[in-house]
């Protein structure tokens, strides 16, 4: 299985012999490269230019926005909504189980999840988190939710890039929480059953052009 980043909270999930998942796909005027991708599956965490353009993927069989339990091309996904009282902003993650290994988006979360929320996310063994700030997850939330949930492995996102026209924190807040001074950076993640560290491991994708 292959993860790699593009900016912001968009991943492409490949694996042989199943669907190809795209997570919140970017628009433009972002100050990000352009998206031009092809998937079977994408999701949508909630409406918003920098989340759910649909338009820069091709090949898309079915769209994702809301909770549920789907199987699609061999993985079963599950979607979780949640919504902040303070906002009213909805969201959703999305939980991706390719037989077996799991990989949770967490999509543009503001809050750490109630009880009940992360009970439903269940074993995680990847974990894409918000890290930036702004309207998702800071640094220091985003370290707690890591400690609670102790996935394998866990990749930031959403957090300020060179050249992107909005106003997030850069991501070595939260490599400072988590307590990590060597960082292990990857143009992308490649995943087997048998690769997961024992203790949680925090992996820095260099976003792809």
């Amino acid at each position: 299985m292959e993860l790699t980043w593009y900016g912001l909270s968009c991943f492409r999930i490949t694996e042989r012999k199943y669907a190809t998942i795209v997570t919140d796909p970017y628009g433009s005027g972002l100050g990000l490269p352009d998206l031009k991708l092809r998937g079977d599956v994408v999701t949508v965490s909630h409406e918003a230019r920098g989340h759910s353009n649909l338009e820069a993927v091709s090949g898309i069989a079915h769209v994702l926005d809301g909770p549920g339990e789907y199987e699609i091309g061999g993985v079963f996904v599950t979607g979780i909504s949640t919504v902040d009282e303070a906002t009213k902003r909805r969201n959703v993650l999305y939980v991706f189980d390719y037989n077996g290994v799991t990989i949770a988006h967490l999509g543009d979360l503001e809050k750490v999840p109630t009880q009940k929320q992360i009970e439903a996310l269940g074993l995680i063994n990847v974990l894409l988190v918000p890290v930036g700030g702004g309207n998702s997850l800071n640094a220091t939330q985003a370290a707690e939710l890591v400690s609670i949930l102790e996935p394998n492995i866990v990749v930031p996102m959403h957090y300020q890039l060179p050249g992107l026209k909005l106003d997030l924190n850069e991501v070595d807040r939260f490599l400072k929480e988590m307590g990590v001074s060597e960082v292990k950076e990857e143009t992308s993640l490649k995943l087997t059953t048998t690769s997961f560290p024992e203790e949680t491991e925090t992996v820095l994708l260099t976003p792809k052009a």
